[in-house]
């Protein structure tokens, strides 16, 4: 992803928010309900992998699809890892 002022100020503003319901509050604004599910489902499919548990297994519990799967198991970088460590 492209650092630019504008990405900057939007993750600026997410690290002030202080508890889930100003999260919420927050997305509510930013995103349509399905964009907030959509990247709801790519970490929760993120975190299945990263504890290595098997397709069939993140698709009956998260709906995912294969694609999505695949995708997010070809993103998974330093980011959701180090959210995966702190959320411990």
């Amino acid at each position: 992803m492209e650092r630019n002022d504008f990405a900057d100020l939007l993750f600026d503003a997410v690290l002030t928010l202080k508890n889930r319901e100003e999260c919420y509050a927050f997305f509510s604004d930013a995103c349509t309900p399905k964009e907030i599910q959509a990247i709801a489902q790519r970490f929760a499919v993120a975190k299945m992998l990263n504890e290595k548990c098997v397709y069939n297994e993140i698709i009956e519990k998260t709906g995912a699809s294969t694609a999505t799967i695949s995708r997010v198991s070809r993103s998974i970088n330093e980011g959701f890892k180090t959210a995966f460590e702190r959320l411990k």
